[in-house]
């Protein structure tokens, strides 16, 4: 679409004021689940999306949704025990509350979207097909197509999404939140992938965007997870928290030279059975965590790393993932298959070439568990957001449970907020664009080399210096510019959170503080912007009292 109906033409570009009273931003499963929330709750909505309504992260999503269904689950499990594994995994910076509760109303949003349409695996027996990944301790993650559960929740939503009549408009941007003399949100300005920039007019903007892959040279994200919405909120006033903690997600098919997007092998691989091995055949995870290949991805992405450092066989750039044990590997993973057939592996008769690569952000805009950000009228939901769930390192395959559950309650809380005339009736100010920006390459190698998996005091400084030293300043006049205006922004502020945390904690890596400091870091980092746009420590800092 090239503009929601009724739109008009201003001199700046197209102002669209068809009556939204919400705008979405980003189609993924947190976007396109409150996009449809909001019009059954009688909102008039926008959602805005980069690039078609059917690419998101989510589509690229393999593994699952964990769930502990009452009817369907493992003898002894419960929801409880999937709070356990979170707060575990979350190495003591998880919200208890929040995690409790957004668990608690995972097995309704699953019930919901099958409603919705989506189609998940079943097992012989009839029930739906459960797999376990590393950090649960049961089996509770339902699948969807073998190994393309994102796919098909993308495929449902969008359907559901038409069916609903929202309007969408796709490959635009948001670029900056319109704000009122008060700084609550009026609206976005948007710019297409002509250069055109608009104004979308809305009381309440809700920000699904995910998340910031793009920072480093090799990730599981697709192009467009260049934290747009971090930044975005980070501009209009919005605090933010937990941005040091990048999870690298540890099998990520290995080739040689590789930039940007790899192949996901997902984690359910070695929750069926396949096994770590470095060049010479020697598992990697033994004697590493009593979970073995099933360990916290930060923990298992970690011993990957020490282990391609001490290069044994003559390989430091990636290990193997031992599948050959695993019956019908094509029948059962037919992504990774077809991926692994292109590379010309065959995972039935070798082992898989892997290696760690960006994936997640654990952190990301400080929201209630409503969805409220700290900025009126503005709200975030999924990969973007910083509900509490996480903590220092993400649990596998809880976040698209956080995107079903968060996407729905803060559609919620914008329809509540507006009957109670809580949100802006005024009308924000139009503001062209400028940024500060570094070319993405350089970005990208700074950010691989001094903010990946290791870091240390130096590399750090080292690495906010070199970003400092090649910004300039920039009208965004196109898609790309915004993006890396948003990229360079991020990386800026996880660089701040990251030199401040002397300590290794989940995601946070740090070989100069090689040890976890529950005496002096056992709270959550809130960063904001200061009066000249850098990026700051907000005190006091967020405590989260969360279990280890």
């Amino acid at each position: 679409m090239t503009g929601p109906v009724g739109a008009r033409q201003s001199k700046t570009g197209p102002d669209w004021e068809a009556g939204a009273q919400l705008v979405v931003v980003g189609s993924g499963v947190a976007g396109l689940t409150a996009a449809v929330r909001a019009t059954e709750l009688g909102l008039r909505v926008v959602l805005v999306t980069k690039t078609s309504v059917s690419e998101s992260n989510t589509r690229w999503a393999q593994g699952g949704v964990a769930v502990v269904r009452p009817e369907e689950r493992d003898p002894g499990d419960s929801v409880d025990r999937h709070v356990a594994d979170t707060l575990a995994a979350g190495a003591g910076l998880c919200d208890p509350a929040a995690v409790a509760s957004i668990i608690a109303d995972g097995p309704a949003a699953i019930s919901r979207l099958r409603q919705r349409g989506a189609r998940f695996d079943v097992s012989a027996g009839g029930q739906l097909a459960r797999t376990r990944e590393g950090g649960h301790s049961a089996f509770r993650v339902i699948h969807a197509g073998g190994d393309a559960t994102g796919a098909e929740i993308q495929r449902a939503l969008v359907e559901d999404a038409a069916e609903h009549r929202v309007t969408i408009l796709e490959r635009h941007v948001a670029i900056d939140a319109l704000l009122d003399d008060g700084g609550a949100v009026g609206g976005v300005t948007v710019l297409d992938d002509h250069g055109r920039v608009g104004v979308l007019r809305a009381p309440a903007v809700v920000l699904a965007t995910g998340g910031l892959g793009q920072l480093y040279q090799v990730t599981s994200n697709p192009d467009i997870a260049t934290g747009d919405g971090l930044a975005l909120a980070l501009q209009a006033g919005a605090q933010a928290a937990d941005l040091e903690f990048v999870q690298f997600h540890p099998t990520v098919l290995y080739r040689p030279g590789a930039r940007g997007r790899c192949p996901l092998v997902t984690e359910a691989v070695r929750g069926e059975g396949a096994v770590l091995v470095d060049a010479t055949g020697a598992p990697v995870m033994a004697g590493v965590h009593e979970l073995g290949d099933l360990a916290p991805r930060d923990v298992v992405s970690s011993a990957i790393t020490r282990r391609m450092a001490e290069a044994p066989g003559g390989v430091d750039d990636h290990v193997f993932l031992d599948a050959t044990g695993i019956a019908d590997f094509p029948g059962r993973f037919p992504t990774v298959a077809a991926f692994c057939r292109q590379a010309g592996i065959d995972p039935a008769r070798e082992p898989i070439p892997v290696a760690p690569a960006a994936h997640f952000a654990c952190g990301g805009v400080l929201t209630s568990a409503a969805g409220r950000t700290s900025v009126r009228g503005l709200y975030a939901a999924g990969e973007v957001a910083r509900t509490g769930l996480h903590g220092a390192n993400r649990l596998a395959s809880n976040s698209l449970l956080e995107g079903l559950v968060m996407g729905a309650r803060a559609a919620e809380a914008a329809a509540i907020d507006l009957a109670a005339g809580q949100l802006s009736a005024q009308q924000a100010e139009f503001r062209r664009p400028r940024a500060n920006l570094v070319p993405r390459d350089r970005l990208q190698r700074v950010m691989t080399r001094y903010a990946a998996i290791g870091r240390d005091a130096a590399g750090l400084a080292d690495a906010a210096q070199m970003l400092s030293e090649s910004m300039r300043p920039a009208e965004l006049t196109t898609v790309r510019d915004v993006e890396d205006a948003a990229l360079t922004l991020v990386a800026r502020a996880l660089l701040t959170a990251a030199a401040a945390r002397t300590e290794t904690r989940g995601a946070h890596v740090r070989t100069d503080f090689p040890h976890r400091d529950d005496q002096r870091w056992r709270y959550s980092q809130v960063v904001g912007l200061a009066g000249d746009g850098d990026p700051v420590l907000l005190e006091p800092a967020l405590a989260t009292g969360g279990a280890a």
